[in-house]
């Protein structure tokens, strides 16, 4: 049995429990009761470790302390979702009970991990039982009581995950939504998969295998070197990766890339499938995909100028260089400054997704529109990252879905000479609405103020679809209906879009409202759009409506009233 583990332990560990929940990532996703097809549990808390993973690999530790703080400092900055947000918390707790300490033993181990649950349920405003918080309160507490009795950290991480299992499957009957729809809580099952895969290092239990790329046989890039200019008929060689989330058949999509290219070649699996293609238009192609699913991975190169480099005896520059270019791009902007000195008193940086809702906040004179919010939420690095690159002393942040706020409060006080103040918007009509009302003349509370009161008196309502056959609050729900959401709590369902939308238009938010704005989504043609128009006029008389062109995935319509 491994009684104390040192910082290289610890890291390898780490990288572990990291490969385990991505293995079972999909399986963690499927507990989310709410069949909306947005970024989901699984996929989040895999994403937010993965990071840690990374670094891990990167900057080796002896010291276990060392090493502890390597491993929060990347989940903090990797952190998505509000499930990667408290994992990332759990390990700044973990970090700081093992902080500068050498090696850990049992004991240690079991404080560090208690001093994580303390982190994590100081950051939560309500903490709610039967969630990864109350998983990981038990499990840590019953680590503590193992390691009493015996000083080792395989001793206490088998207690604690033995404990957290019961905690677990209590979670159905802690949660009431958890218990109507019969399962426990993603969260906390995510949570012990990576502690599992921590012990499964310490047993010597090999980790499961990355992805495959066998299974998905399909060819990396061209060989440039073997082409000539007349070889070349379509000029960009584009690799993409989409995990599959629709259950549609792949075959139009097969056949809509052999319209727009050659070359094609498209290897399938059960999850996801790889595509390489030569075509033109690399964006519609992704663009397209997306409608199979999430895009995971791409890869483009031009074919054109690679052959001309080679031709030329130089050296042909592909995507494997885009680290050291990016490098030196970042260290022409402002010699070594991370941080853009500040211009003006106010600044803003928001989440969208969808060009035409990117457009509309710069309109309104955003700084920075960090993409993410659906399918995929940004970690709160990216967020940081837009944060430094705006030229104000105070920015305010929109993060525009509740799965992002937590990871933006994370950012406050991160970055040095800026004041950072997160709106929580939890829809993107309600950060344009705060939007509106930033007074550059006024001081940083009257805004802030300001902007919460704005963002309350919007009333979102959504249409989607269901990502996967759900029971949900007294609704069937299958795979395919079309959804409606009000204010994020399911308003109905239907197979016919148009009779959603005129129940959506009947419903009092919108009866009530003075304003309606009608955002339509990428898979809406103009036409739809115009009749969803002429809906909600024939059912609104009395509210001025207008109809834009958001282009955001995943939901066909965004709806505020005001």
């Amino acid at each position: 049995m491994v009684d104390i583990i040192d910082g290289a332990l610890f890291q390898r560990m780490v990288i572990h429990g990291s490969a385990s929940i991505n293995a079972q990532k999909q399986a963690i996703n499927d507990l989310n009761v709410f069949p909306v097809p947005d970024g989901d549990t699984g996929t989040n808390m895999s994403l937010t470790i993965g990071t840690a993973a990374a670094e891990a690999k990167k900057k080796p530790a002896q010291a276990i302390g060392k090493a502890a703080s390597i491993n929060a400092s990347a989940l903090l900055r990797g952190a998505r979702g509000n499930s990667g947000v408290i994992l990332s918390l759990l390990f700044r707790g973990v970090s700081k009970g093992l902080k500068e300490k050498d090696e850990a033993d049992g004991v240690t181990f079991a404080s560090a991990l208690n001093e994580g649950v303390s982190a994590a349920y100081k950051a939560v405003m309500k903490p709610a039982e039967g969630t990864i918080l109350t998983v990981s309160r038990l499990a840590a507490a019953k680590g503590a009581e193992a390691a009493a009795e015996h000083n080792s950290v395989e001793a206490v991480l088998e207690a604690a995950i033995a404990e957290g299992q019961v905690a677990l499957a209590d979670t159905v009957n802690q949660n009431p939504v958890l218990k109507k729809a019969g399962v426990v809580d993603a969260g906390g099952k995510g949570f012990l998969c990576i502690l599992q895969g921590m012990l499964d290092e310490l047993r010597g239990v090999p980790a499961p295998a990355e992805e495959d790329d066998d299974a998905l046989p399909v060819k990396e890039s061209a060989d440039f070197a073997a082409l000539s200019e007349e070889d070349i008929t379509f000029t960009f060689d584009t690799v993409f990766i989409v995990r599959k989330t629709t259950g549609k058949s792949i075959e139009p999509f097969r056949a809509y890339l052999n319209s727009i290219g050659d070359s094609l070649v498209i290897g399938e699996d059960d999850e996801a499938f790889k595509v390489h293609v030569h075509t033109d238009t690399p964006g519609a192609a992704l663009s397209e995909a997306q409608k199979y699913g999430t895009l995971e991975l791409a890869k483009i190169e031009n074919m054109r100028t690679q052959a001309e480099e080679l031709a030329a005896g130089k050296k042909a520059q592909s995507t494997d260089d885009l680290d050291q270019i990016e490098a030196e791009l970042e260290a022409q902007e402002d010699g070594d400054a991370a941080v853009a000195a500040p211009e003006k008193k106010f600044g803003v940086v928001a989440v969208s997704a969808g060009e035409g809702m990117a457009s509309v906040f710069k309109d309104l004179g955003v700084d920075g529109v960090i993409s993410g919010g659906q399918t995929m939420n940004p970690s709160t690095e990216d967020i940081l990252r837009e944060i430094a690159r705006t030229p104000a002393e105070v920015v305010f942040v929109l993060p525009n879905n509740k799965n992002i706020i937590m990871a933006a409060q994370q950012c406050v006080g991160l970055v040095e000479g800026k004041e950072i103040v997160v709106v929580p918007t939890r829809t993107v009509p309600q950060g344009i609405s705060a939007m509106l009302v930033l007074d550059t003349e006024a001081d940083t509370e009257t805004n802030s103020a300001a902007m919460e009161e704005a963002r309350k008196n919007v009333r979102t309502s959504e249409i989607t679809y269901a990502a996967r056959d759900s029971d949900f609050d007294g609704f069937e729900i299958h795979e395919g209906d079309y959804m409606a959401l009000a204010e994020g709590q399911l308003f109905g369902t239907d197979r016919a879009i148009d009779s959603l939308l005129e129940r959506l238009a009947k419903a009092d938010s919108q009866q009530n409202a003075e304003f309606i704005s009608i955002f339509y989504g990428e898979n809406v043609t103009e036409e739809q759009a115009n009749k969803a128009l002429d809906i909600f006029q024939k059912q609104c008389p009395n509210a001025e409506i207008t109809l834009l062109s958001g282009g955001q995935p995943v939901y066909y319509y965004m709806i505020s009233a005001e």
